[in-house]
């Protein structure tokens, strides 16, 4: 049978254009899925998604009319079941037989089979293909049901009577089978080839679709409309590029912007409007973040950067003169940088520090008290940061910025753009003559924002940055509130990472075990709640696991480094580096199984196992030789890890090797003598502690 491509289109009222690119995607998707798994589309079959404002469409190739018959395979019953005495159905079989839409006479057509207990009677026939128009049917709904909308909206269908349920009304529905309409009936709607173009500029209307086939090429000509989402995006970027240009600037770029104005219109037209060059007088954030938010605008930079009084507009129409589509834009913007240089004006009225005092009336959370109490902790937390750092001038800046941090949460501009927190109290900071470094951290505390973002700029940033994540991290778990499954309501994976990135990256000298135990205290007298240390650290680790895979260091490395917990994660990238290199030497499999070994040994051990051997004990020249490698071995690699050389420390180890050998092949560890087992553990666990230093070399074992 020839295959055929096919065209589904549903026609809307506008739908939400922070979703639009999601909606079209899901439904060709679930579209195309559904039509192979009835065996209508073939696997190989290519799905194309469409989406505008007005329209989810989707194009499947190689679309078959009817499915091909599928032979079934039908499990009955046992033989001795189905069959009596005399070869003959019983009235069991019968029965089944009958529901299975079978008489008697496919009795001597089936087949029996040996299940390894009992022969087993088993009925096969062929069912009937699905046909396209009983498919596309069932295609459609299961692609509408599976559509995230978060909330759908109930609308009278034209007869007045009944109602249906969508995310925006439905107004007309193609299914195109080649030339041929297919069919089908959705949300009161019943197939056809009709659809609607451009709200103002379609050629024709409605707007007629030959076959599936010359969808989006029609919808272009005779409706005005670029049906692809991807390809109206790229048009949006080049229009974008050259108006940019002709205006002496580049646009910003912000892909979830593009997203959502390429969701706006159905054919763009990328215009130049301007404003008031005083407003550039506001901080260019406040600016952008207003443009951008409320008027969908991409500003427009210079070459340094800095923003100019120029902006794009991305139009729904294309009028031949466009001078009032650019005034009317022009004077919508203009009340918003209006308020927005207002708000800086009034904000800077009064200083950062005069505004801490209200902070004590902001609830932070009903368990741990307001902003204002958090603020003394994170500042409490930043001074010992800083005093463990180096004191001095860090110490006084580090407590300041922490003060003066959450202060613009109480400003005008960041009561209206809540986005502009730091940024604004940066600001503030540099107009109240603050100094440079704690201006920085006060912006700079909430970094990293988010994965691949960057990290604080100066120390006096990276410790309020630290103190702040680690306030929330404790203060959260100390009231229980620890991440289940995908639920982490105060993104505290995401904190714990920008805590090991600070101490990783930034090399700094803080144990972490120490670190979290100092930050539990500052919670002291807060009823209810419960310091837990401990799982903190196992989460963090976890993160940091987690973390390390990602970047591309295999789960036996990550295993062995972070099953040690190293305490300053300054090292990590030297420890991974030095598990690495000893892996590839050829020892390193005998000695980690051996090092996998001792540990199974030590675990058994009655009690704890000193690491100290008497010489005078050691009786077999394998034992002896082993404990005078550790004397001359041990110094070396303990004097290479030392100095932070953790490659050499492992390299040194590598000589271990054969004694270690021998002394399993020649020594029996748990010896009648209790002295002398004693000795030959106490032989081990010196041997234990030195090969795992570095890292945990038995999960190196395979």
């Amino acid at each position: 049978m020839t295959a055929k491509n096919l065209l589904v289109e549903l026609f809307v009222e506008e739908l939400p254009p922070k979703a639009l690119k999601k909606l079209g995607e899901a439904f060709a998707a679930a579209l195309a899925n559904s039509l192979k798994n009835a065996g209508l589309a073939a696997s190989t079959a290519k799905v194309t998604a469409y989406a505008s404002p007005r329209r989810l469409a989707a194009h499947v190739t190689d679309v078959l009319a009817v499915a091909a018959d599928k032979p079934v395979v039908q499990k009955l019953m046992p033989v001795a079941v189905g069959l009596d005495a005399n070869g003959q159905a019983t009235p069991a079989l019968l029965k089944k037989l009958a529901a299975l839409g079978a008489d008697e006479s496919a009795v001597a057509g089936l087949r029996r089979e040996n299940d390894g207990k009992a022969e087993i009677l088993f009925y096969d026939s062929l069912a009937k293909g699905a046909s396209l128009a009983d498919g596309l049917q069932k295609a459609i709904e299961a692609a509408l049901a599976a559509l995230p909308i978060p909330k759908v909206m109930t609308y009278q269908l034209q007869d007045g009577w009944r109602s249906v349920n969508f995310v925006r009304p439905a107004h007309a529905l193609v299914a195109l089978h080649g030339a041929e309409v297919v069919p089908v009936s959705v949300l009161g709607l019943d197939s056809g080839r009709q659809t609607k173009g451009h709200r103002f500029e379609a050629a024709i209307d409605p707007v007629v679709i030959a076959d599936a086939d010359s969808y989006a090429a029609t919808l272009l000509k005779d409706g005005a409309v670029i049906a692809s989402f991807a390809e109206r995006r790229a048009e949006i970027v080049r229009q974008l590029a050259a108006a940019a240009a002709q205006a002496g600037g580049k646009p910003i770029e912000d892909d979830a912007l593009l997203d959502e104005v390429t969701a706006l219109v159905e054919r763009p037209n990328v215009l130049v409007g301007q404003f008031e060059a005083e407003f550039l007088a506001v901080p260019q954030e406040c600016l952008i973040l207003t443009m951008k938010a409320n008027q969908k605008y991409f500003p427009l930079l210079d070459a340094a950067g800095k923003l100019t009084n120029k902006f794009l507009v991305v139009s729904n129409i294309s009028p031949a003169d466009p001078s009032a589509v650019i005034g009317g834009n022009e004077r919508v913007v203009r009340p918003r940088l209006a308020d927005a240089k207002f708000f800086f004006d009034q904000d800077r009225k009064k200083s950062l520090e005069s505004r801490v005092i209200g902070l004590s009336k902001v609830v932070y959370h009903n368990k741990l008290g307001t902003q204002g109490e958090r603020v003394q902790r994170v500042a409490a937390i930043a001074r010992a940061i800083a005093e463990a750092l180096g004191g001095g001038e860090l110490v006084q800046h580090a407590e300041q910025a922490a003060v003066l941090a959450k202060a613009d949460l109480l400003t005008d501009m960041v009561g209206e753009f809540p986005e502009l927190q730091g940024i604004m109290g940066r600001y503030y900071a540099q107009h109240d003559g603050l100094n440079g470094d704690v201006a920085d951290a006060i912006e700079d505390h909430y970094k990293p924002r988010f994965a691949g973002d960057s990290l604080p700029r100066g120390r006096v940033g990276t410790v309020v940055a630290l103190a702040d994540k680690l306030e929330t991290l404790a203060g959260m778990f100390g009231i229980g509130q620890i991440p289940t499954g995908d639920k982490d309501p105060f993104a505290l994976r995401r904190h714990a990472l920008g805590v090991i990135r600070m101490l990783a990256e930034g090399d700094l000298n803080l144990a972490v075990d120490s670190l979290l135990t100092a930050i539990f205290a500052q919670f002291n007298g807060i009823e209810g709640f419960a310091p837990n240390p401990q799982a903190l650290a196992d989460f963090i680790y976890e993160r940091l696991a987690g973390s390390l895979r990602e970047q591309g260091y295999t789960a036996q490395e990550v295993d062995a480094v972070v099953s040690q917990r190293p305490q300053r994660l300054g090292d990590l990238v030297k420890r991974l580096a030095a598990v690495r290199a000893f892996s590839a030497l050829p020892e390193a499999a005998a000695l980690a199984a051996a090092n996998k070994r001792v540990g199974n040994i030590l675990k058994k051990a009655d009690g704890g196992v000193e690491a100290r051997v008497d010489a005078a004990l050691l009786r077999e020249a394998a034992e002896s030789a082993l404990h005078a490698a550790l004397v001359e071995v041990v110094p070396q690699a303990d004097a290479a890890f030392l100095t932070g050389d953790y490659s050499e420390s492992l390299q040194v180890l590598a000589r271990l090797r054969a004694p270690v050998d021998a002394f399993f092949d020649g020594v029996m560890v748990n010896a009648d003598d209790p002295a002398l087992k004693a000795n030959r553990l106490g032989l081990l666990a010196m041997l234990h502690a030195a090969m795992n230093r570095v890292a945990d070399l038995s999960k190196l074992s395979a």
